[in-house]
């Protein structure tokens, strides 16, 4: 599945956001495999960080130039935020810039798979908690609703995905709604061969 994943994003024409008056950002959709099925790791932010509060989101933060790209953000970001070292992260691909509504970031998203179990460290100030949630439950049809809201004058489909009594929206939820798309483009795929 990695590698058929790995071609699928490698296939695609990711679309680029440019926008001065924005912050640049990345976040990394760590993918993992336990008990028989992928799952995705998220976070819940603390009520301490200065924006999204107590949101769930992926490991990810704002560009420091130090970084030099946007892939080398999302790494920096995940050891520091979760202790997940960049070197145990195999890269898979990217998805398309996502903009952020009220906080003024365009978001980078990268695929990485992790290995699991792993040690993770949480930074207190950041992360309140890790979240574990296995794609089959976010592929299940009650889990998803949707909704529209309205990004630089332009409206755009809302997603929230339910589980376990938790949401998931906003960007985070806008990119692990395309991810899931593809997700379960290559797994029809690898199916039919």
């Amino acid at each position: 599945m990695q590698q058929r994943l790995k071609q699928a994003l490698s296939q695609r024409q990711k679309t680029h956001i440019a926008d001065e008056s924005r912050t640049p950002s990345a976040v990394l959709i760590p993918i993992y495999y336990k008990q028989g099925e992928y799952y995705i790791l998220f976070t819940k932010r603390t009520e301490r960080v200065k924006v999204h509060k107590g949101q769930i989101s992926f490991p990810g933060g704002a560009y420091e130039e130090k970084d030099g790209t946007l892939v080398n953000t999302a790494l920096r970001e995940c050891a520091e935020e979760i202790g997940l070292a960049a070197e145990e992260v195999e890269l898979l691909g990217e998805l398309d810039d996502m903009l952020t509504i009220g906080s003024g970031y365009i978001m980078s998203p990268f695929v990485g798979v992790i290995p699991w179990p792993y040690p993770l460290k949480l930074d207190p100030t950041e992360v309140e908690e890790i979240i574990e949630v296995p794609i089959s439950a976010l592929l299940d049809k009650d889990c998803l609703r949707q909704g529209t809201d309205t990004i630089d004058g332009q409206i755009v489909t809302t997603y929230f995905y339910h589980y376990r009594g938790r949401v998931i929206w906003g960007a985070t939820a806008r990119i692990l709604n395309q991810f899931l798309d593809i997700f379960t483009q290559v797994m029809k795929n690898a199916g039919s061969k």
